[in-house]
């Protein structure tokens, strides 16, 4: 039989096997959802679009490379519903809606009181 006891370098591999993996995983996300992110740094009418095209791009390259031209258009898109002023409050509103949902949660902390205050003693 030729199994072979396992030592310190088939785990030192293993580890590295492991780390590797999950830095490729770690640059396909980066490299998939950089459209979107571009889109809604541009403040694209379409952001939310490109982001979504980008996403699916793992399926095959080509809607990937689509998303990234298209991140880069330029838009003088305006909303005939609005006027230019109002269409750019609505997409900084987007924009911050979209960074909202984006953040990390944290929870509040109690505030701490003054040093000078009687509670502190």
């Amino acid at each position: 039989m030729l199994v072979a006891a396992l030592d310190i370098w088939d785990y030192l591999t293993f580890l590295a096997f492991f780390l590797c993996g999950i830095g490729i995983l770690g640059a396909i996300v980066l490299v998939l959802g950089l459209p979107g992110r571009i889109a809604y740094a541009r403040k694209h009418p379409e952001a939310e679009a490109i982001d979504m095209m980008g996403w699916i791009g793992f399926l095959a390259v080509v809607p990937w490379v689509q998303a990234f031209l298209w991140a880069f258009k330029p838009t003088d898109v305006v909303d005939i519903r609005r006027f230019p002023r109002e269409e750019q409050a609505a997409l900084e509103e987007e924009a911050r809606k979209h960074a909202e949902e984006a953040a990390p949660r944290r929870r509040p902390q109690a505030p701490t009181p003054p040093a000078d205050s009687p509670e502190s003693e």
